[in-house]
């Protein structure tokens, strides 16, 4: 059965770092997609980033320059470097993966498999 188990979170000054991490297992890491998304309460999940099998990588203009997704494919493992991170960047952070081969998207339902979350917090 798949497992995503995201870790890393917390919380940052302005302009601090963070780097999230999102085990997978039970799950074919390396053909398929994989995305990051984010939730604050009240509003609906944006999606971040994203990579594909070729590391193909998207980004939302959001974070673009400021976030980059990654993975280790031996480790089963999705990354999510943030930094120069602002305010605004404070939510529920996501990890998910698609059961099958897709280009990298932004879309949540090429997406079958879903993390529960870490929480980021950026204080001033």
């Amino acid at each position: 059965q798949e497992q995503l188990v995201e870790s890393g979170g917390g919380s940052v000054q302005v302009g601090g770092s963070l780097r999230l991490s999102c085990a997978f297992s039970g799950y074919t890491f390396s053909s398929t997609s994989q995305a990051w998304f984010r939730q604050t309460p009240g509003k609906e999940r944006e999606w971040i980033a994203c990579i594909d099998s070729n590391s193909n990588t998207g980004y939302a203009d959001s974070v673009k320059g400021r976030f980059a997704i990654s993975k280790d494919n031996a480790k089963n493992t999705l990354y999510l470097q943030m930094d120069s991170l602002k305010p605004e960047d404070a939510a529920m952070y996501y990890c998910a993966g698609s059961r099958y081969p897709a280009s990298c998207s932004g879309y949540e339902i090429v997406y079958d498999y879903w993390g529960q979350g870490t929480q980021v917090t950026v204080s001033s």
